[in-house]
This record gives C-alpha cells, structure tokens and sequence, in this order.
C-alpha cells in the first residue's frame, strides 16, 4: 500500500493542515494519511500515519527514505526484527 509515497512537507505546494500522504493500496485505491509523528530509531526515520478522516484509530507505520534528488518517498518494513523494534520505540513513546 505505498505506491504514490510522495511526503508532503512544509514547503510542498499543496494547502492542508497536517502533513497529508496518499498511499495506494494492492487493488488501486488511493487513500489519505495524516502523518501525526515521525520516530527516529537507528540513525533512519519512521512515519507514523492514521486514516485522514481518523484523528485517532490504528496507525500505519513505514520508514521514510531518501531518493538521489533529496525526495522523501515511504517504504513498507519488510524485516520482521526491524519491524518488531520500531513498534516497541513507537510503543514507549506513546506510553510516555
């Protein structure tokens, strides 16, 4: 579910209140995250996300990554013990 992956950071031209992705899932359906948190854990970044029309809910969590020009694209956690720490990390924090 991470085909468009497009961040949309302070200086993007599109007008909304919270940092918005659209993320594709597996059958074309585009649907909107809000990012609420982005977590650092080993020296790479990870994007919190909720359903847009869901302030609170269960969150989607992908890592953020860098291509050649600077652009920030998401990426599923495919490594199950990376996966397992980064949930843990998101857990402490939110415990906190």
């Amino acid at each position: 579910m991470t085909d468009h992956n497009h961040v949309h950071g302070p200086d993007c031209d599109h007008d909304h209140e919270h940092d918005v992705v659209i993320l594709t899932d597996d059958e074309g359906n585009e649907h909107e995250f809000v990012i609420v948190d982005v977590l650092e854990l080993e020296g790479k970044n990870y994007a919190i996300l909720v359903p847009h029309d869901q302030e609170e809910g269960e969150a989607v969590i992908l890592r953020v990554e860098s291509d050649e020009n600077g652009e920030e694209y998401l990426i599923d956690i495919e490594d199950d013990q990376e996966w397992d720490r980064v949930v843990k990390a998101y857990e402490n924090l939110a415990a906190e």
